[in-house]
């Protein structure tokens, strides 16, 4: 166990970063430009580690702890999901609760920590991303449910070295919510731009417009190992037991840049729309679950 806790580490940690850059370098490669390497984010990460953070005289000891703990908390959410296949480092009836809960206290962090600045702008964008938050939810825990019900467990864990192969119905009705949500979370387009600094439309790098240093670096790292976990959470799904499940986490990430590459980002009153239909294939998905005709041993 401590093998596969060092393993999954250490590749969400280093490996998350390049997701970004397969996502940045896709999207170059179909607008015909060159592009930033694929590395870029570690030098960026490199620059920002070495600098010194500098804060507004309103924020407190929150604002200091907040990207420690968002990075953490969200570095213990991917640890529990294993690269290689076979069950969980952590396996229990429930544990996808844990796993979601992890991610729900670095938002909560990330929320107030944006809050603590005393800015409006930032608090706008909180107000955001906690209500967008609040309808993805139900649409990750019936997709999870849908694969707990394929797989005859409680354990989340467990289910994705399982996956209900041969059911591709609804396996599918299970993952195109979780990507639609995959992208909502990890703000992506159509639901948010990460290059963007348009004030009516910014959600996610509005909440961290004044972290600086090594608070932004934890930050924006935080953001792609969650990355980093959606993508290897969804390559489990389809393909529960491939030793390739590590590689299609880039293939992930070269879909998410065609994705941002041919749809525009949509504006934020259409959001709840995408969501509540993400939410009506998972529960399709999740009725269907329990029909004979889609259900076989």
């Amino acid at each position: 166990m401590i093998i596969n806790i060092i393993i999954s580490t250490a590749a969400a940690l280093v490996f998350s970063p390049l997701l970004i850059g397969i996502i940045n370098k896709t999207k170059a490669f179909f607008s015909g430009r060159r592009g930033s390497p694929f590395f870029q984010m570690y030098f960026d990460l490199y620059r920002l580690l070495k600098k010194d953070a500098v804060r507004s005289g309103t924020t407190t000891i929150v604002f200091i702890l907040a990207p420690v703990i968002v990075f953490c908390c969200t570095l213990a959410a991917a640890v529990l999901i294993p690269i290689s296949p076979g069950t969980g480092i952590i396996s229990f009836t429930g544990d996808f609760v844990l796993l979601f809960y992890l991610l729900g206290l670095a938002r909560f962090f990330l929320i107030i920590s944006a809050l603590d600045t005393g800015s409006s702008f930032e608090g706008m964008g909180a107000s955001r991303e906690a209500f967008f938050s609040a309808m993805a939810e139900p649409v990750v825990f019936i997709s999870i449910l849908t694969i707990l019900r394929l797989n005859g467990t409680t354990s989340f864990t467990d289910a994705l070295g399982g996956g209900g192969a041969g059911n591709w119905i609804i396996i599918s009705l299970a993952t195109v919510p979780f990507f639609i949500v995959m992208l909502a979370e990890n703000a992506r387009i159509p639901f948010d731009d990460p290059n963007t600094h348009l004030e009516l439309t910014m959600i996610h790098e509005v909440m961290i417009l004044d972290n600086s240093g090594r608070g932004l670096a934890l930050m924006e790292w935080a953001a792609s190992i969650k990355l980093w976990l959606f993508s290897l959470i969804i390559v489990r799904i389809i393909l529960p037991g491939s030793v390739l499940s590590f590689l299609l986490t880039f293939v992930i990430a070269v879909i998410i840049g065609i994705v941002e590459s041919v749809i525009a980002r949509t504006t934020l009153l259409k959001i709840p729309q995408l969501l509540f239909s993400a939410g009506i294939i998972a529960f399709l998905g999740f009725f269907l679950s329990f029909s004979k005709i889609f259900v076989w041993s």
